[in-house]
Order: C-alpha cells, then sequence, then structure tokens
C-alpha cells in the first residue's frame, strides 16, 4: 500500500465514486458536495460513534431522500406543464445545440453564428 498509516484510504471505493460520476451526467458539483457530505456524516461519523442511531435511523434516512428526489420531480413536472408555456433550455431543443451547425472556416458568416 502507497500509505499505510492513512486509515481513511482503504474505506474509498473508486469504481464506486467514478462510476456514479459516469451514471448521472446531469448532475453538478454541488449535488456531489452535498452527497459527499450527507453521506460521510452519516455513514462514517454516525455509523462509528452512534452505531444504535445509525441502525434505527439510516433506512429512514435513504426513503426520505429517495422520495423527496421523486416528489420533487413530479412537482417540478406539474408546476412547469400546466403553465401553459413550453421550457426552452439547451435539453429541451433536440439533440444538437444550433451552434453545432455553424461553419468553423474564416470568412464564412452565417446568421445566428458566432465568429470568433
Amino acid at each position: 500500500m502507497a500509505f499505510p498509516k492513512q486509515s481513511l484510504i482503504p474505506l474509498i471505493n473508486l469504481p464506486i465514486l467514478l462510476g456514479a460520476t459516469a451514471n448521472i451526467p446531469p448532475a453538478t458539483t454541488l449535488n456531489y458536495n452535498v452527497w459527499v457530505a450527507v453521506g460521510t456524516i452519516f455513514n462514517f461519523f454516525i455509523f462509528r460513534y452512534r452505531k444504535q442511531w445509525w441502525q434505527r435511523y439510516n433506512y429512514v434516512l435513504s426513503a426520505a431522500l429517495d422520495a423527496g428526489v421523486a416528489f420533487m420531480g413530479v412537482l417540478l413536472y406539474f408546476s412547469l406543464s400546466m403553465q401553459g408555456k413550453s421550457l426552452n433550455w439547451w435539453g429541451s431543443a433536440g439533440k444538437y445545440c444550433d451552434l453545432a451547425s455553424c461553419p468553423t472556416a474564416k470568412g464564412v458568416m452565417v446568421d445566428r453564428c458566432h465568429v470568433y
């Protein structure tokens, strides 16, 4: 082992940590910071120092976090779809963004395409 005196290194599972980034593409760095903080607090500190409390409430916490994500997804869907307005953002316009069809050759100018 490269760092034998570091007790936290064996607790890190890099395949799971790196695989999670591939499985959840729309997640931002804020999502990962919160996930790491909640996971560290509940699955390291509370597990180590308050094992009875962790055994009792960890499943409830997991279910509450999952239900919160599902509830907010449904709430956002209905609240945005009942407005009667169509959303115009980079993910709803189609497979590619409009700038992907802009020419890149020097001297060629097309409307709505930026020239750098």
